[in-house]
C-alpha cells in the first residue's frame, strides 16, 4: 500500500494524519539495520503482550522507540527547522491546502 508523501518528503499521510518519514539521508546499511531492529522489537511487543509480561513489554517498546529515533521517525527532526507535525491531522497543518488539492483530483 502506497501512502501519499508531502511535497517536501517529510511526512506520509495515513487516515488523514501526518507521520514522519524515515530520514532519507541515512546510509542504506544503517537504515536496513534499524528497520530490522524495529521489526524485531515490534515482534517483541506482540510476544510480551501475548505473555502478559509487563517488563518485556516495556523493554520491547523501548527498543521500538530507539529504532524509530535512529530512523528519524521520532526525536529531533532530520530537516533544518524544528517544525514537527508528526501525528497531527493534515487538515490542521500547513499541508492542508496541498492535501485538499489532492482530494479534489
Amino acid at each position: 500500500m502506497k501512502y501519499p508523501v508531502t511535497p517536501d518528503g517529510r511526512y506520509f499521510v495515513h487516515r488523514g494524519r501526518l507521520w514522519r518519514c524515515t530520514n532519507p539521508n541515512l546510509d542504506e546499511s544503517d537504515r536496513q539495520r534499524w528497520v530490522r531492529n524495529l521489526m524485531s522489537a515490534r515482534r517483541g511487543v506482540k510476544s510480551a503482550k501475548a505473555a502478559s509480561d509487563e517488563e518485556a513489554l516495556r523493554e520491547a517498546r523501548r527498543l521500538v522507540h530507539e529504532a524509530k529515533v535512529h530512523l528519524g521517525e521520532r526525536g529531533p527532526t532530520w530537516w533544518d527547522d524544528e517544525s514537527d507535525f508528526n501525528r497531527c491531522l493534515v487538515k490542521n497543518t500547513p499541508y492542508a491546502k496541498w492535501w485538499e488539492s489532492r482530494e479534489r483530483e
